[in-house]
């Protein structure tokens, strides 16, 4: 009985977070403004989804919470959580219906009631939020319980469903380019949103290609690994080449606003390879990693600004001197936080950075470095009289620059250096007991890091053709600590897909720009709870958080290897 009423009592918990969560984007306008884009269309939009996805994640949340239980426990607690998030919802409705929550909440609008009830009036609209919430809540428990392949082959298709319909904008303009990509468009979309009959058949694809890589992508890695190193080499180069190829033609296909978010993203994804060698490989939490990429902006503007006439040189010759300062200033902030850890040296950081914008605003230092005003006419990266002015040329700047950081952060990352950052990062005493040099190691991460940075802010300020204060401010290292954590920290693939995330959705969805610190915070706490390792871990990492997993993958691998070791 006591079992019995911990189960009840975790379900109904979870429930009230939902529910509460749910309401909270209702009244936000989270919900009206996400319905104006249609997933499916005249089936379902954003705005519906995003409740959905509350109710079916709170229900996998209740679940997971009785894991031991029995099933039917299970689905019982997923029940009471999905009726209990459908349950605040209703009376929300039923609420609005009796008094003006207007004068309280702006967005208590009719049309927020209207989208709630599915246009069906209070009465009906109130049953089906709750049917609504007890089937997701009972969905998310047969989910949790099914096998593990099966939760693949249903969460991976959905994610895919949603995100072609949210980057619907981006997608049809893309598809309609090339004639056969003509034909998938059509049936895919409309005009707002996915076709039904695109959507199954997206579920369908993506589930068949999941089903049939987890029957049979064991034999094609195996195949792979039999060939002949020679031929391993000559397909990891074509491989190799055809991405190179489709990152080259980018910008060309996808125009001009989508090759400025991938500007946008790409510098981030500079910034997040730098702070990655200091949080992910050394474990030093720097909150005022924007400081640096503020250095190397201003740099590159007083050593390339005729407006201030000091020095006036290209932008290759100013590169290396801001990659300098970089390092130096790196160093310069490593020496004082030696001997600090956690909170204290993210908080010592985090003042350096508000140190170095202040130091920018101040009228003494205004006839060098511009003060509120900035400095401008900073001219443009030009090779072989080739100029990356707009976009779509910068563009190529950009994938250098991420190339070329991406190498030495692979190349660190397996030389002797980078292991002595990794075992920083995991107890700083046995660290120095085993021989690492504490002092030599932390300032080249903090170096390195800075370095990186300063290349990010030298091509931020000729892509700009002028720099501010006002645009090195905290966020941009709350930003860039955010998509390392939920890409993975430690992983170079995991910051590209951290960065497309948490900077490239939020640009393309620029009318949902003033939900994206919400959106932040929800995807960070989402990711702790699910996927506390990020979205492309590192092997290390995931062995961390999963060593149950690892052991039982290792045991499956070594018995399907041994029949035919005996063979």
């Amino acid at each position: 009985m006591i079992q019995l009423r911990s189960i009840w009592q975790q379900g109904i918990k979870i429930g009230l977070i939902g529910g509460v969560s749910a309401v909270l984007l209702a009244l936000i306008g989270m919900v009206v403004a996400f319905s104006q884009r249609d997933i499916i269309s005249n089936v379902i939009s954003m705005g519906h989804t995003l409740l959905l996805l509350v109710a079916v994640f709170m229900g996998y949340l209740a679940a997971k919470r009785t894991a031991r239980a029995e099933p039917l426990w299970i689905l019982v607690n997923s029940f009471i959580s999905g009726l209990v998030v459908g349950s605040l919802v209703a009376l929300l409705v039923i609420v609005g219906s009796l008094i003006n929550l207007r004068k309280v909440f702006v967005n208590a609008m009719p049309v927020l009631y209207e989208l709630l009830t599915f246009k069906q009036g209070a009465q009906v609209g109130v049953l089906l939020l709750l049917g609504a919430g007890a089937l997701s809540g009972v969905l998310a428990g047969v989910f949790f319980l099914s096998p593990k392949l099966i939760r693949r082959m249903l969460i991976i298709p959905v994610t895919g469903i949603v995100g072609a319909g949210v980057l619907q904008d981006m997608l049809r303009p893309t598809f309609a380019l090339w004639g056969p990509l003509a034909i998938i468009n059509e049936w895919l979309y409309t005009a707002n949103g996915l076709t039904i009959h695109g959507a199954v058949s997206l579920f369908i694809l993506i589930a068949a290609i999941i089903y049939f890589w987890a029957r049979k992508g064991g034999d094609v890695r195996t195949g792979f690994q039999r060939l002949p190193s020679k031929s391993q080499r000559v397909l990891k180069m074509t491989s190799l080449l055809i991405l190179l190829f489709v990152l080259l033609v980018l910008p060309q296909v996808l125009g001009l606003f989508l090759s400025e978010v991938l500007t946008i993203v790409g510098l981030y994804v500079l910034l997040g390879l730098g702070l990655n060698i200091v949080v992910g490989y050394a474990g030093l939490l720097d909150l005022g990693y924007v400081a640096f990429f503020a250095i190397g902006a201003y740099t590159m503007a007083i050593l390339t600004s005729p407006e201030l006439g000091f020095f006036s040189l290209s932008f290759w010759g100013a590169l290396p001197v801001a990659i300098i300062m970089g390092v130096i200033s790196g160093v310069f902030l490593g020496i004082p936080v030696l001997k600090m850890r956690g909170d204290y040296l993210a908080i010592a950081t985090l003042g350096f950075g508000e140190i170095i914008r202040i130091l920018v605003l101040s009228d003494f230092l205004r006839p060098w470095l511009g003060g509120a005003q900035g400095i401008g006419k900073i001219p443009k990266a030009s090779i072989f009289g080739f100029e990356f002015a707009g976009p779509q040329q910068i563009y190529y700047l950009i994938l250098a620059g991420c190339f070329l950081v991406a190498f030495v952060s692979v190349r660190l990352r397996d030389s002797r250096l980078g292991r002595a950052w990794m075992a920083v990062r995991e107890d700083e005493d046995v660290a120095q007991a085993l021989g690492v040099n504490l002092v030599a190691t932390k300032l080249l991460a903090f170096a390195t890091g800075a370095a990186f940075s300063a290349i990010s802010g030298a091509i931020f300020a000729s892509k700009l053709g002028s720099v501010y204060p006002h645009s090195f401010n905290i966020m941009i290292s709350i930003n860039v600590v955010c998509l390392i954590i939920v890409g993975g920290m430690g992983s170079i693939p995991g910051v590209i897909v951290g960065s497309i995330a948490l900077v490239g959705l939020p640009e393309l969805l620029r009318e949902f720009a003033e939900y994206r610190l919400l959106v932040y915070g929800a995807a960070l706490v989402v990711m702790m709870l699910v996927k506390p390792e990020g979205l492309w871990p590192s092997e290390i990492r995931r062995r961390e958080l999963h060593g149950e997993e690892f052991v039982e993958t290792t045991k499956e691998t070594s018995e399907e290897k041994a029949p035919a070791s005996a063979q």
